[in-house]
């Protein structure tokens, strides 16, 4: 019994850390994406200002191609984010799974403790209430 209630505290505490892993990633997920959508306005307001927005021509402001450069390593980042995100929910999933499993297990192996008590209950008072049924 002992060791059944160790199985599923470890796979809550697996599942409760796969859900940690899931909201990180969600919240860095989301600030790459306020980063990006920054950068994103900070080239627009870059190229109003130089009043160039042909990132080939001579005069482009280098400061705005940097800032394209760190956009493009963001968006790539969010890439890589999404995907340990999806990685991160399936496994999430497996182990959620894996804890209803055990979980399910001992509910239907203290069911039928329950089911077993009350037969034996059942049995005794059915045994007195003969043993009265006969002294009469």
């Amino acid at each position: 019994m002992r060791n059944r209630d160790s199985l599923i505290r470890l796979h809550r505490f697996q599942v409760d850390e796969k859900r940690r892993q899931v909201a990180e990633l969600e919240v860095m997920l989301q600030e790459f994406r306020n980063r990006e959508r920054e950068l994103e306005a900070q080239v627009l307001l870059e190229q109003e200002k130089a009043g160039i927005s042909d990132v080939a021509h001579f005069a482009y402001p280098m400061f705005a191609k940097s800032v394209i450069r760190r956009r493009e390593n963001i968006l790539n980042s969010i890439e890589d984010i999404e995907r340990q995100l999806d990685t991160a929910k399936e496994e999430l999933g497996g182990a959620f799974r894996e804890l209803k499993k055990y979980e399910i297990v001992e509910d239907n192996r203290k069911r039928r403790q329950r089911r077993e008590a009350v037969r034996v209950e059942q049995r005794e008072l059915d045994d007195i209430a003969l043993g009265i049924h006969r002294r009469r």
